[in-house]
């Protein structure tokens, strides 16, 4: 599945070498983070958080994992996580980050959609009392309103994903800056 995911570009990798030291960069990046969960229904009361930290999660010593802070009127949906690792190399520190935008609570909504289009379309073909030529101009509707109701929530995942990798390249690299 992962792979799966990795294809059509819902898990991005990111790696970043910056010229810190492991201590340092952890003690920053704690720092920038609010300790908190990065699960599924974490955010519902982060609109009301007075922290200014853009992210909350879990930052240690052996690795992390963030998800951005949900705020009052903010459009953006944030829905990837970063995990990742750091491994001092002489002078540099290597960071791999793994950033997913795939949402486990999205796999049932999916299974429900499949499963309502399927018995929706099946209901047309095996009418008989249809008159006229209704059901001609019914079921393109059903296709292109499937398109929407799976492909929204794609996008928004995607989008996600690609946001999250572009803001955390430059939050590692500013960090190290200042």
């Amino acid at each position: 599945m992962k792979e799966f995911l990795k294809k059509i570009k819902l898990i991005e990798h990111l790696t970043t070498d910056v010229e810190i030291h492991k201590t340092e960069f952890v003690s920053k990046f704690r720092q920038h983070v609010d300790e908190g969960s990065t699960g599924i229904f974490s955010d519902t009361f982060d609109v009301f958080s007075s922290s200014k930290n853009e992210y909350k999660g879990q930052v240690g010593y052996e690795g992390f994992k963030i998800k951005r802070r949900r705020k009052f009127f903010d459009m953006n949906m944030n829905l990837a996580v970063a995990s990742g690792t750091y491994r001092q190399n002489n002078e540099k520190l290597i960071i791999e980050t793994e950033i997913n935008g795939f949402s486990g609570m999205m796999i049932p909504f999916y299974l429900f959609g499949i499963v309502f289009y399927s018995i929706f379309i099946g209901a047309f073909f095996m009418a008989d009392n249809i008159e006229g030529n209704g059901a001609g101009f019914a079921l393109p509707f059903i296709f292109i309103h499937a398109a929407f109701m799976f492909g929204i929530p794609y996008f928004i995942m995607r989008r996600s994903t690609k946001r999250m990798k572009h803001e955390l390249e430059r939050e590692f690299y500013y960090m190290t800056k200042k």
